[in-house]
């Protein structure tokens, strides 16, 4: 089954309780707009190679289309339809006024050198430049999308406009109009509203333990600052290797390492694991931040964890929703527990705005105060 098949089920399920109108499930069921563009990219070495990449915006009736840009080699049309639309889900769930959208090229960074991933970027963003603005369609970074690649797409669109217009992008680097926090923000966001669930528990956050997989942008915040709060973090992979340690051990050493090493593997204070069993580690918490459809009917019976908090998209299919149901396990959904991200991208638009911007603290206190609004 596709990753929009199993958006729509997801909607069909919360249809079920909510009973909305028809007619706005009905619109729920189709993006508003699909963007497919074909650019070129000179490479290197001479030669010019044909990329494809997307712009879906699904739903702008609270506000401009808003969603992040992913470069990945998986990445088709199915899957940004399917992220744009639970974009537009999480969007209303926190209360900012944005609808859902999404980008993405097919491609893997990894094998592009800078310059390479410059051409690509610029060229990308030449090809949706009429389709965004900042009372339009504001993009954002995603998966091995980064503030450098926000920078050269909001100088594209620059050139597009012949004007600066910061609020077109969000996700940018300081120096362009970027919103402190932002970085740790999907993280950040993501641990509050686990505070807030275990709080209801009565749980002490020292006695939880926790396993990360995907050990990007998400991952390593969510990693770290759980570790500066007091939980153990046990385990963590990326899409090379994993590292584990019953005892627990500083995040903050294996991004560290991961910086000189390029992988999370090999980590002197942890043993190396296989990275496809991250998520049936002995421990309280798992936290899927990498990509979709990770948690399935084939490995959901086997998760020891009772808590899954949903720093990707869509990890987990409808069967392991049911499967962790029928086995008490209590599921945090990607559309509040990543929604840091866009919150924080709202408070940079709004900056961008009114060419006013905010110190980190106070950040961090109007993330916290929208987090556990939302969670309540």
């Amino acid at each position: 089954m596709s990753v929009f098949q199993n958006a729509m089920r997801q909607l069909d399920t919360a249809a079920a309780v909510a009973k909305p109108d028809p007619s706005v499930l009905e619109a729920l069921r189709h993006p508003k707009r699909i963007l497919e563009v074909s650019f070129q990219v000179k490479m290197d070495d001479g030669s010019v190679r044909t990329f494809v990449g997307y712009r879906v915006q699904y739903d702008d009736s609270r506000g401009p289309f808003k969603g992040g840009v992913r470069f990945h080699q998986q990445t088709d049309l199915d899957e940004v339809k399917a992220l744009s639309f639970w974009m537009a889900i999480k969007c209303a769930v926190v209360g900012v006024p944005f609808g859902g959208g999404k980008g993405g090229v097919t491609v893997d960074p990894k094998k592009l050198s800078s310059t390479e991933l410059e051409r690509l970027s610029r060229a990308y963003f030449r090809a949706i430049a009429p389709f965004v603005g900042e009372n339009v369609d504001v993009p954002a970074p995603d998966v091995n999308t980064t503030p450098q690649i926000m920078a050269w797409f909001a100088d594209e669109y620059a050139r597009y406009a012949s004007r600066q217009v910061p609020g077109v992008l969000t996700g940018k680097p300081l120096a362009v109009g970027g919103s402190k926090g932002r970085m740790s923000a999907t993280g950040q966001g993501g641990l509050f509203v686990l505070d807030e669930h275990l709080k209801k528990e009565g749980t002490d956050p020292s006695s939880v333990t926790i396993a990360v997989q995907g050990f990007g942008n998400a991952g390593q915040h969510f990693a770290r600052l759980a570790h500066e709060r007091g939980y153990r973090i046990v385990a963590v992979s990326d899409s090379r290797g994993a590292t584990v340690n019953p005892a627990g051990f500083d995040p903050q050493a294996i991004i560290e390492h991961k910086s000189r090493t390029g992988a999370v593997a090999g980590f002197v204070g942890g043993q190396d694991a296989d990275p496809a069993l991250i998520l049936e580690t002995d421990c309280r918490v798992i936290v899927p931040a990498a990509l979709e459809n990770q948690l399935t009917a084939e490995n959901a019976s086997r998760v020891k964890a009772k808590i899954v908090l949903e720093l990707a998209n869509g990890p987990t299919v409808p069967e392991a929703d049911s499967i962790f149901t029928q086995h008490g396990v209590v599921v945090l959904p990607d559309v509040l527990s990543n929604a840091g991200g866009v919150a924080v991208s709202y408070f940079e638009w709004v900056q961008n705005r009114l060419g006013y911007y905010w110190g980190y603290d106070e950040v961090r206190q109007k993330l916290e105060t929208l987090m556990k609004q939302a969670y309540a």
